[in-house]
């Protein structure tokens, strides 16, 4: 997917579209992840579309759950997201990163054995 060691590095406008189809596949990951926690909010405690979305987004966000939740299956599914959004936060941070950090990487040919 990148370049080798022996290749030179991308031209800048090349770069920056690798950088943005990142970021793309990093907004699709958050924006699935969002509606799904939505749904789980809207089904499991009886939330309106607007709580959920509030409640997924400060998850998603790192922030944490904003109002109670009231049947023990809502805290189970708001426990069980909160572990999926920390993982989705990693996820999106590496794969926005991964094309900057290569490029430093190539450009300082700090991969040479």
């Amino acid at each position: 997917m990148y370049e080798s060691r022996t290749t030179p590095p991308i031209p800048l406008r090349h770069f920056i579209r690798r950088l943005i189809a990142h970021v793309g596949l990093a907004a699709a990951i958050v924006g699935v992840s969002l509606f799904a926690g939505m749904i789980g909010y809207v089904s499991l405690a009886n939330m309106t579309w607007v709580d959920a979305f509030l409640n997924a987004s400060m998850l998603l966000g790192g922030m944490g759950e904003v109002g109670d939740l009231p049947t023990s299956a809502s805290k189970i599914f708001a426990g069980l997201f909160s572990l999926y959004a920390g993982l989705v936060f990693i996820v999106s941070a590496s794969i926005v990163m991964a094309p900057i950090v290569h490029r430093i990487l190539h450009k300082l040919h700090a991969d040479k054995k």
